[in-house]
């Protein structure tokens, strides 16, 4: 690929106006890649219609027609501009709406004459079309006697793409069709070498390019997509069987006393593990016996066990000893373990949940985050049988750095300069697809240092640590030990079906903790139709007057533009939390939470939440990885249609975190066979892994999580459903991976990998 090409901002291949260069902006869209990738949403068949009376909910048409009317007015409930407009043909007329789009009102007038594209809604019986594409155009074709209903055997497709105010799809082509121009795009380099393109009879780099924008027949665009599948996997799978083979040919601590040490963790429990945290621990264990460093998933339900796994992994760490053949390294080395959560109130959750799993045992546990840092146990802590002692960051990081700490719980400020381990064995990271590659990539390799952290530990603390190798003067250590690479356990909670875990996890080793602690009382859940919510809220009402906790998690609202769509779900909720205190639950305590809040604010509402301070907790899907509060036993979820099985899945884990028995409710005025079907596999399902399978059968990749978190383009996630391609694109990447590959495929790799992946 010519990376040099690619990179060069928009500005250098067309003249942007302002609005233009805002526009692209807001997308997100700054060089000639973004704009490449940018792949269309849909395409628009210049020569095919719809007539308004064959209309289907759901559908995507293009209509012609006569505009009968056209204003604009504010939304006296959200207070946005919006612009209606009737659309008329002979058979017919419907409503078109635009939110926030007040110029479409000055382009067109009454009688203009116009094409019109966009998806079918329904609401109170009459069907709409939400922010369409719309053009005019010279004279009515239907009044030409032009067939528009008959699939030509050549037709020029046109592309439809995501949009923002002041970037049409039209827009968005003319730039494309420029860049395609450039001289430089014809000799633009594939990342995808001949010979794997011959086998699986995927066109070159150029050519795809071409056929995903500017498509001629309807297999133009079959073939370039699944071009783009392909070499988002692959990529993908390259960089990772490159990462497994670095991993292997890299060297990791080797242990003695790693048996004992679990045994003796066991003895200390208060409950008997399960039989799948039993297996997990021992495929862990296993790991850290070899020779090179160990890299893991953990993947298991919310509230399955995993932070007890990786307690165990992390004492056999701490209380094993480093198999040298110099008793002097034995005695030196201070074995270390560090646990990164993506939020700080989950941060501080597992370092309870540590301290409570080690208060029988001598081990010294950190907590580090941007507001504050703590120790346990301490003189104080055990005398008064509190969680630890307030600390300055400071004094934390001498305790690090000397290897006084023996295991370190913290947020993304692990991952600081100034944060140094003396022995680093074993890295622990929490939901790991919510932290950046970089991050990622920083924790794990904070046993290298660099210049500026080495002499201000020196300065500090007479310690000196480089690249190579440390020397405690403190301790009078004169050997010199190479620091090895820790071993890696990501953990996450979200149900990833098999494919996807292939893809985006394909360096891991994969192990699954499937089963439930016993005495865990199974969530019953039911959906809620438009007639149950009276008898759904007496219910609730009686859960809070046993002094339980209730979540509210609004409807999920979708908009092409990022800005506008965070806004409608902030306003969703500030409605629901004021519509619910005034209808229904006018004595409780409600708090609202949501993406756009301060991470101080969302913290002390989960604070006041977990301390009872707030009875009912209104809020986005923000809260499906969130911090355990025992006492909350009801959630509510508005269109629930509207989420992914798996989403769903991972909400309802908030109410089974105690020994109350929980409920769950799925709200939905739909009454569609195909979606009442897919809410009620939430009944059946045994896991969250049935259900992520069955969304990605039902409903597609693009809707399993309700955000993109894997890193993957929606081409990339559809690419998901299609086992044999991934499991292509995998094997094909080892091999080349085996066989060694050239510098310039290595950087070119990398630098698309990135591309896509940051």
């Amino acid at each position: 690929m010519n990376s040099n090409f690619l990179k060069k901002p928009i500005s250098d291949i067309v003249t942007l106006s302002k609005p233009h260069q805002l526009a692209f902006e807001k997308l997100r869209i700054k060089t000639v890649f973004d704009v490449l990738y940018h792949f269309p949403v849909r395409y628009g068949d210049a020569f095919k219609a719809t007539y308004i009376r064959d209309v289907e909910v759901d559908q995507t048409v293009v209509l012609y027609g006569e505009i009968q009317s056209v204003e604009a007015n504010q939304s006296f409930r959200t207070k946005m501009m919006v612009v209606d407009a009737t659309l008329k043909d002979d058979t017919g007329q419907i409503k078109l709406s635009w939110y926030n789009q007040i110029y479409i009102s000055k382009m067109f007038r009454e009688g203009d004459i116009v094409k019109v594209s966009g998806t079918i809604k329904e609401t109170k019986g009459k069907f709409l079309i939400l922010n369409p594409t719309i053009e005019k155009t010279k004279a009515d074709p239907l009044n030409q006697g032009i067939n528009l209903f008959v699939q030509k055997e050549e037709v020029l497709f046109l592309p439809i793409y995501r949009e923002t105010r002041n970037l049409s799809s039209k827009y968005f082509h003319t730039v494309i069709e420029k860049i395609f121009k450039h001289t430089e795009f014809k000799s633009i380099i594939d990342t995808i070498p001949e010979d794997v393109r011959k086998k699986y009879s995927l066109p070159n780099l150029h050519d795809a390019l071409i056929y995903i924008h500017s498509p001629r027949i309807e297999k133009d665009t079959e073939v370039a997509k699944k071009r783009f599948a392909f070499e988002e996997v692959f990529n993908i799978q390259l960089k990772n069987a490159k990462n497994r083979k670095d991993a292997e040919s890299s060297t990791s601590y080797s242990f003695v006393g790693l048996d004992e040490a679990l045994d003796n963790f066991r003895k200390h429990l208060s409950f008997d593990l399960t039989e799948a945290q039993e297996k997990s621990i021992k495929a862990i264990i296993n790991d850290f016996k070899k020779t090179h460093p160990m890299s893991r998933l953990l993947e298991g339900d919310v509230g399955s066990g995993k932070t007890a796994v990786a307690a165990a992994a992390s004492y056999a760490i701490v209380a094993s000893r480093v198999k040298s053949m110099r008793d002097q390294d034995q005695k030196n080395a201070r074995l270390q373990v560090a646990y990164m959560a993506p939020t700080e109130i989950l941060a501080k959750q597992h370092y309870e949940s540590f301290t409570q799993l080690f208060a029988k045992l001598p081990i010294n546990i950190g907590l580090l985050t941007g507001s504050g840092c703590k120790k346990f146990p301490s003189k104080s802590s055990l005398l008064t049988n509190k969680i630890g002692t307030d600390i300055s960051k400071n004094q934390m990081l001498k305790w690090i750095a000397s290897g006084d700490i023996s295991i370190v719980i913290g947020t993304h400020a692990l991952i600081q300069k100034s944060v140094v381990f003396r022995d680093l064995a074993f890295v622990i990271i929490d939901e790991q697809h919510r932290f950046g590659t970089k991050q990622r990539q920083k924790l794990a390799n904070k046993h290298l240092v660099d210049e500026e952290t080495k002499n201000k530990l020196k300065k500090k603390d007479s310690l000196r640590v480089n690249k190579k190798s440390y020397i405690d003067n403190k301790n009078n250590y004169e050997g010199v030990q190479i620091i090895q690479t820790p071993h890696l356990l990501s953990m996450t909670a979200t149900p990833i079906p098999r494919t996807l875990a292939l893809t985006v996890y394909g360096d891991l080793d994969l192990s699954i903790v499937d089963q439930m602690p016993s005495g865990r009382k199974p969530i019953i859940t039911e959906i809620i139709s438009d007639e149950k919510r009276e008898v759904m809220y007496k219910h609730v009402h009686t859960q809070l007057e046993q002094g339980r906790q209730v979540y509210v998690v609004c409807a999920r609202i979708q908009d092409p533009d990022p800005d506008l769509m965070s806004r409608l779900n902030v306003k969703s909720v500030q409605e629901e939390a004021e519509r619910l205190k005034k209808n229904n639950f006018k004595e409780y305590t409600i708090g609202i939470l949501h993406g756009k809040m301060k991470t101080i604010e969302k913290d002390k509402t989960m604070k006041d939440f977990l301390d009872g301070k707030i009875n009912i907790l209104v809020a986005t899907s923000v809260i499906e990885v969130g911090v355990n509060v025992p006492n909350a036993t009801v959630i509510m979820i508005e269109g629930s249609d509207r989420f992914g099985l798996s989403q769903i899945h991972q909400l309802r884990g908030r109410v089974i975190r105690g020994t109350y028995q929980a409920y769950c409710y799925l709200c939905t005025s739909t009454t569609n066979a195909k979606t009442v079907e897919r809410l009620n596999a939430l009944k059946k399902a045994k896991n969250g892994f049935e259900l992520a399978e069955l969304d990605l059968k039902m409903r597609g990749a693009g809707e399993l999580y309700g955000d993109k978190q894997w890193g993957l383009s929606d081409i990339g996630m559809e690419a998901i459903k299609n086992l044999k391609m991934v499991e292509a694109a995998r094997e094909a990447a080892q091999e080349l991976v085996e066989q060694g590959l050239s510098p310039e495929l290595l950087k070119l790799v990398e630098e698309n990998a990135s591309l896509h992946m940051e």
